[in-house]
């Protein structure tokens, strides 16, 4: 196992990068923790492929080193770095059984023929597939070769870091949740460092002791599920976690008061007069409908997802998501929504910025 290190980072497909547009990977600097379960999380194209290319040897990056403990390992091989990697779609051997591609890591770095054994046993049982070891690979449905590769990846013992690049792409919806939370269980048994890339916050956030959140080639935020729901640090983190998403409006915001349109919402803190391009955020789940209270909304629509329903709003052309507790009756003609104060967060130019003091203080 080792603590990876993205030491001023930066990846570039194009052999003379021009602007800032060219770089698939703008300049970082970050810092895996040795024996931490990772989930590197955003949209298609952000860069989460190539980041787990260049760390485990497939890519070498434009600029920048790469240091696996105090190890300079950016001109190393792929072999070299001693990492298990399973790729979005699955790679097996179709002529070997499923029981010789699982032992096939294993007898590669010359194990014990017992030992061999045992832990393919093992690795099948986690994988379910403890009755099929003496089929051929040839034949079998996607999602078992997947997850053949899952075991492959995960039958070593003694690898520096497991990478996962959206593995569970191909794999049925309840072995999902199963395999999930087998790679849970193998992380809290043998400590491996493991990064695991996907564009599903559910996966993110049920899989990682902590969450790398990448957006147009950056980290915005890296945390813990609790933290990047409670204190997004960038807008994207806010849109981006959570079903829906972080309500973002315009805002010129003064002091303790923040102007929306026409209107004004109160502020929990002191933000003084920021500048650039401003927004306040609020969850949905901090957005409570009332009469005579708050900014003027149209009802949309209104959908029940079971727990509670999520009311569809409209504000002066902006949209506006608001939570409901199942069976709470709707407001009548003069729907306001007001936005609890201590749960808005101020942005400027995407960035969350802090209060200059509390509103206890400030008053």
């Amino acid at each position: 196992m080792a603590r990876i290190t993205l030491d001023n980072l930066a990846h570039s497909y194009l052999a003379n990068p021009a602007s800032d547009e060219d770089w698939a990977l703008k300049e970082m600097n970050h810092v895996w923790d040795d024996g931490e379960a990772y989930a590197l999380l955003g949209a298609s194209g952000c860069g989460k492929s190539t980041l787990l290319n260049i760390i485990s040897g497939l890519l070498r990056p434009s600029r920048g080193r790469i240091l696996f403990g105090d190890e300079d390992v950016t001109d190393a091989p792929t072999a070299a770095r001693n990492i298990a990697q399973v790729f979005q779609f699955p790679v097996v051997y179709d002529t070997m059984t499923v029981r010789e591609n699982l032992a096939f890591p294993l007898r590669n770095r010359g194990a014990e023929p017992g030992y061999i054994a045992a832990r393919v046993q093992e690795i099948a049982a986690m994988i379910g597939m403890e009755d099929a070891l003496d089929r051929k690979a040839r034949g079998l449905t996607a999602d078992t070769k997947q997850k053949i590769s899952l075991g492959r990846g995960m039958v070593r013992e003694d690898v520096n870091a497991l990478l996962f690049d959206e593995p569970l792409t191909v794999v049925d919806p309840h072995m999902k949740w199963e395999l999930r939370t087998q790679l849970k269980a193998l992380h809290h048994q043998f400590g491996h460092t493991m990064i695991y890339v996907t564009h599903d916050q559910t996966e993110a956030l049920t899989f990682a002791d902590k969450v790398v959140v990448m957006h147009e080639g950056r980290v915005v935020q890296t945390g813990t599920p609790q933290e990047l729901f409670e204190r997004p640090e960038h807008t994207f983190v806010g849109y981006f976690i959570g079903s829906p998403g972080m309500n973002l409006l315009p805002a010129q915001v003064d002091g303790a008061r923040a102007r929306v349109g026409g209107h004004e919402v109160a502020l929990g803190g002191d933000y003084g007069r920021p500048e650039g391009r401003v927004e306040i955020g609020v969850r949905p789940e901090f957005v409570t409908l009332t009469q005579g209270e708050g900014l003027p909304v149209t009802v949309r629509r209104i959908e029940d997802v079971g727990r509670h329903r999520i009311a569809r709003l409209d504000f002066e052309g902006t949209a506006l998501n608001a939570f409901l507790p199942e069976g709470a009756p709707l407001p009548g003609d003069d729907v306001r929504a007001r936005l609890e104060p201590e749960a808005i967060s101020v942005y400027a130019d995407d960035w969350r910025i802090a209060p200059t003091r509390a509103i206890e203080e400030a008053s």
